[in-house]
């Protein structure tokens, strides 16, 4: 009988802050939700410019300001996502309905891609902005504010990230190109129910992480806060959806939510009386800016890098024949799955001999290296036959320093916005991270529609000398902006205080 109650008994967030070992098993569940979660995104993600282009009929500049702003209001929706989890519905039950919804979507493009995709990309936006900040932060609820082993923690939850990425972003280019384009959108419904099960069946071992905050408030007063949510969630479909048709209106939500986005901040900011938590706050925000550049940047993969790889890369990597657009779409993770242990190892050895970078310029790092592959994309016109087919090998390596530009920043960037948030603003804060990467989407759909070739009857050959050119530029911007925040960084850092 007390085996049977104990065996109910609800874990205290004690217990799972007491867990022996490196990981807490909790982080494995919690992986494994995430890996599938990310295989649906990633996958999609991957193939949405050549979809758009070779199905729908959308030109290249317009396909890459398309997926600029799908991308960014699925990041813009993270941070709706993030406060409606923090003050209504809780981290678990935000979880669950972006997961539902991101499968609703994906069947709905799977029944008919051509006819129904701007409505099902609509529903996975919003399914995505629910599911993706709450996840993040359930993960950062698993460990006490001093624990050394939170970092580690983030590191194998962001390899569970690209394990998905990998997953998705090879099989569904290779179902859409080479099978149906049905398959492909329901390969990602699958695997996003897959993720669902997986929660459903662990949630018990969370103990009251991700619980409503609202759970000692009346029933019938908290279910009305829910049901103004969903209704919510029922009045953005027909919003985003003209949004998305038309990224005119795109720039205006963009140019609303993000003034309104830093007042928010500004007043949380205000009501903390503790000028060392403030201050921490306002390290963060710094940090987080920086992100906008980093990923507006970096995530040039689904748009311009997708073209460019549909139309100006030969099929050759070493001595194997693959479609360009899987390694454009599968490589940054495959590279990460592989160089994240090593970066782990590298970081511990120089924490050993104190020479470790502390986080800041571990983020200038992540903006020269960025910088570096810019320059080898660029490079790759010098590579390029009389057709303007250029080299899959250069490519890949560009890919590979790219990684490392990553692995500087966005594994440590998760980590330090929870470090640097008071408990009860790290949803919020946790969903700025996100907004700021809704901005950096936003802008990197800008910046690959500025480097395609207005003219849509342009040869290849000129094609190339347009993108080409585009990296080039970009790699000066991040050289600039790596060398900046490396020089500022001892002001940044007395901000953060304690919190390294």
């Amino acid at each position: 009988m007390n085996d049977n109650v104990q065996k109910n008994k609800e874990l205290t967030l004690e217990e799972i802050h007491n867990f022996r070992g490196k990981y807490p098993k909790q982080l494995i569940y919690l992986f494994l939700i995430e890996m599938w979660e990310r295989f649906c995104f990633y996958g999609m993600r991957g193939v949405l410019t050549i979809f758009m282009v070779s199905q729908l009929g959308v030109t290249d500049k317009d396909s890459n300001l398309k997926y600029g702003a799908i991308q960014a209001f699925i990041y813009a929706f993270t941070f709706i996502g993030g406060i409606l989890a923090d003050k209504i519905l809780g981290f678990r039950k935000s979880l669950f309905i972006g997961g539902l919804t991101m499968i609703l979507g994906n069947l709905i493009i799977s029944y008919s891609p051509q006819d129904h995709f701007y409505f099902g990309i609509t529903l996975s936006i919003i399914g995505t902005g629910f599911f993706k900040p709450n996840i993040s932060t359930m993960v950062g609820d698993l460990y006490n504010e001093k624990d050394p082993r939170r970092d580690a923690g983030f590191g194998l939850f962001y390899s569970g990230i690209n394990l998905g990425a990998l997953f998705g972003g090879v099989l569904c280019v290779y179902l859409g190109k080479y099978h149906s384009w049905n398959l492909c959108f329901l390969a990602a419904a699958i695997v996003m129910f897959i993720g669902i099960l997986v929660f459903i069946t662990t949630k018990k071992y969370l103990g009251p992480i991700g619980d409503s905050p609202l759970v000692g408030m009346k029933f019938s007063s908290r279910i009305m806060r829910e049901v103004l949510v969903y209704l919510g969630i029922l009045l953005c479909i027909p919003i985003i959806y003209a949004m998305i048709h038309n990224t005119r209106y795109t720039d205006y939500f963009m140019y609303t939510i993000g003034p309104l986005a830093i007042i928010l901040f500004i007043i949380e900011l205000f009501k903390i009386k503790s000028q060392q938590i403030r201050k921490k706050l306002v390290a963060a925000m710094i940090l987080i800016v920086f992100s906008i550049l980093f990923f507006a940047f970096f995530e040039q993969s689904g748009g311009a890098l997708a073209i460019f790889a549909e139309g100006n890369l030969s099929h050759k990597l070493l001595f194997f024949n693959i479609d360009p657009n899987i390694v454009n779409n599968s490589s940054n993770a495959l590279f990460v799955i592989i160089l994240s242990p090593l970066f782990g190892l590298l970081w511990l050895w120089l924490a050993k001999i104190k020479f470790e970078p502390n986080t800041v310029i571990k983020f200038g790092l992540g903006f020269l290296f960025l910088s570096a592959s810019f320059y080898i994309l660029y490079s790759t016109r010098y590579f390029a036959d009389m057709n303007g087919i250029t080299s899959l090998n250069i490519f890949t390596i560009a890919y590979l320093v790219m990684t490392f530009a990553e692995l500087c920043l966005s594994p440590v960037g998760l980590s330090i916005v929870t470090k640097l948030s008071p408990k009860n603003l790290s949803g919020m804060m946790m969903g700025m991270w996100f907004l700021a990467s809704a901005y950096a989407q936003y802008v990197a759909g800008l910046l690959g529609a500025e480097m395609s070739s207005t003219d849509e009857n342009a040869s290849l050959v000129n094609k190339l000398y347009s993108y080409t050119t585009g990296f080039g530029q970009l790699a000066n911007y991040a050289l600039i902006t790596g060398i900046a925040l490396i020089a500022f960084s001892p002001f940044i850092r007395k901000l953060m205080q304690d919190v390294k």
